[in-house]
């Protein structure tokens, strides 16, 4: 779709109304170099001035993000290849507008949830680097903060240590592959069109280079087969780490995968149709809470990834719609169940129950959350839900539009479990709790509140939208009905699959077959090119043994087995016969220097 390409820079600068002096810090200034900046003097604050400045920074991008005019960007040049270090326009805008507002209720979280100044600094990195990338006005600056947002959501993954460490391994792994290959995209997208600019062509050029870049965004989004990083780390590090987790690296990929493909591609959309039910099945069978939000990260990414594939102005707007009200209801849940692990010590949902009394607020926030993941009227994810399902239907792509239907009842099941067996099953005992701190409250309702607000009035959101929201009409009699009927479905499906659900294990993902796959063909890989430099060795000492018993005692071996080969007698062979003459002798060492000389150059 056009309307997704950013208009071109020279454009940019004769229709902004905006002039950019160098002392215009503000606008110049790119918001993530605050955030990082903030991030490097956290550590050496006191906990209580550095979250302040982690929020303060946050808040203020979100609200900078939200009043600067369009059109502002700052040109650059790097190595010699043209860059823009900061373009807004209406994708980058949004972006920015929900990673500072969320990156500020999370700083204020994990205040309150006793996290250290060092692990805030390092996801305040995070939040800063992929700000970076949103902001990026070419391909080369947002690969360069896409591959540094990898470096530094590993580090907040290693800093909890434990099992953190080995999944953030695993981790480190996927997103190197997966920067990699977005970075040969790049390039070969600059041998195409000599320039790294957006403006240079409408997304990646066709062909390869348009299946390296799926592929390697793919890994952020959790394409099928790409995805087990996701409920593999998420679950693994403080609970405070795992709300900024489920934020950044995803979104930021349906970005990129927008950018990458702005008229669409059909692949695409039906791979983000698989994500969506694939992810919400296995979502159903987890009991460790982190994991189960993981699964469903995959899941609600996938509408996403489906609203771009589509690639129609309303599709668009419903996916970055639905990037928007994720991040609001999936961090919030992530809040939720980092108060419940933090309270009862518990991560699977068979030794809870009974908490909706002593943690009401906690449980009020995960009804909001739980209300708008699975798209209920009235609530957020329920109005960008419907713009991309009707989108698919627009476009008569009615597997795509069923299967995403089909997710959505998948939703309601899974989020009735979780909150069935946290907070309404009576438990196995009595909990005396601790209530959740000020801070986790202030940043819960205040979240939950925005998904109960953007549901009522998504007019507040369509403003801020990329494409087009005419055709977006959330409150007609049948897409109310279409949202009643697939929560009353997924009442039913979940009382009739309580019990068998309960007995069924957590699945067996494909990281079954590609972890073994990848160890024991990395050690096969290891130990041929071993044996091979072995081999190899083995012959040129060999050879060089030879050539020395050659040169030292040439009779001897003239008159042994390789005489014999070639015919030769011992009266042939007389000491002194291969003694050759100066002349003889010169033109030999000549000849070797000189095809020394050929091989060196």
């Amino acid at each position: 779709m056009s309307a997704a390409a950013l208009p071109s820079v020279a454009i940019l600068a004769a229709e902004s109304s905006v002039s950019l002096p160098t002392a215009d810090v503000p606008t110049v200034v790119p918001p993530a170099v605050v955030v990082l900046a903030v991030a490097l003097v956290a550590p050496l604050l006191s906990r209580r001035l550095g979250h302040a400045l982690g929020v303060l920074a946050t808040g203020g991008v979100a609200v900078w993000s939200l009043v600067v005019p369009a059109g502002v960007y700052l040109e650059t040049s790097f190595l010699g290849f043209e860059a823009v270090l900061l373009n807004v326009d209406p994708f980058s805008r949004l972006m920015g507008v929900i990673f500072g507002l969320i990156g500020a209720a999370a700083v204020l979280y994990s205040y309150s949830s006793a996290a250290e100044n060092r692990q805030t600094a390092f996801a305040l990195g995070y939040v800063g680097t992929s700000l970076g990338a949103v902001y990026a006005g070419d391909w080369l600056t947002m690969v360069f903060f896409w591959e540094l947002m990898a470096v530094t959501s590993t580090l907040l993954v290693w800093d909890y240590g434990g099992e953190a460490v080995r999944a953030g391994f695993r981790y480190a792994i996927y997103h190197g592959l997966g920067g990699s290959l977005l970075m040969a995209a790049v390039v070969w997208q600059y041998t195409q069109v000599g320039s790294f600019l957006f403006t240079a062509a409408d997304g990646i050029v066709a062909g390869v280079p348009a299946v390296l870049a799926a592929v390697g965004i793919g890994v952020n989004v959790g394409f099928v087969g790409l995805h087990t990083w996701l409920p593999d780390t998420y679950p693994r590090p403080h609970v405070a780490a795992s709300v900024f987790l489920s934020v950044y690296t995803t979104k930021t990929g349906v970005y990129g995968l927008a950018r990458a493909f702005p008229d669409g591609n059909l692949a695409i959309a039906y791979m983000g149709a698989a994500m969506a039910l694939v992810g919400v099945v296995y979502a159903l069978l987890q009991n460790d809470m982190r994991r189960l939000l993981s699964y469903h990260i995959q899941s609600q990414v996938g509408y996403m990834v489906a609203g771009v594939g589509v690639g129609t102005a309303l599709a668009t707007a419903g996916a970055f719609a639905h990037v928007f009200n994720h991040i609001l209801y999936k961090a919030l849940l992530f809040m939720t169940a980092g108060v419940v692990i933090a309270r009862t010590g518990k991560q699977s949902l068979k030794y809870l129950g009974g908490l909706g009394r002593v943690l009401p607020v906690t449980a009020l926030a995960f009804t909001a959350a739980a209300l708008s993941i699975s798209g209920f009227p009235g609530f957020n994810g329920f109005v960008s839900k419907g713009m991309i399902t009707a989108a698919a239907h627009k476009e008569h792509l009615d597997g795509i539009f069923y299967i995403l239907l089909a997710a959505g009842v998948g939703t309601f099941m899974s989020f009735i479990k979780f909150g069935y067996y946290a907070f309404l099953k009576e438990g196995t005992g009595t909990w005396t709790l601790q209530p959740s701190a000020t801070g986790q409250r202030v940043a819960m309702l205040g979240v939950a509140a925005l998904c109960v607000v953007l549901g009522l009035y998504p007019d507040a959101l369509f403003a801020l939208l990329p494409g087009s929201t005419a055709d977006a009409h959330p409150f007609t009699l049948g897409h109310l009905g279409e949202g009643f009927l697939l929560a009353a479905l997924g009442v039913v499906g979940f009382a009739a699959l309580k019990k068998p659900l309960s007995k069924i294990g957590t699945g067996i993902d494909v990281d079954v077959v590609i972890e073994p796959a990848a160890f024991y063909g990395t050690r096969g890989l290891v130990r041929g090119v071993t044996e091979l430099f072995a081999a190899v060795d083995r012959l040129v000492v060999i050879g060089t043994t030879a050539a020395v018993d050659v040169a030292s005692d040439p009779y001897t071996v003239a008159r042994g087995t390789v005489g014999r080969l070639f015919g030769i007698t011992d009266e042939d062979v007389r000491d002194g016969s291969f003694r050759a003459g100066i002349a003889t002798s010169i033109l030999l060492v000549l000849a070797v220097l000189a095809a020394t000389l050929v091989g060196l150059l």
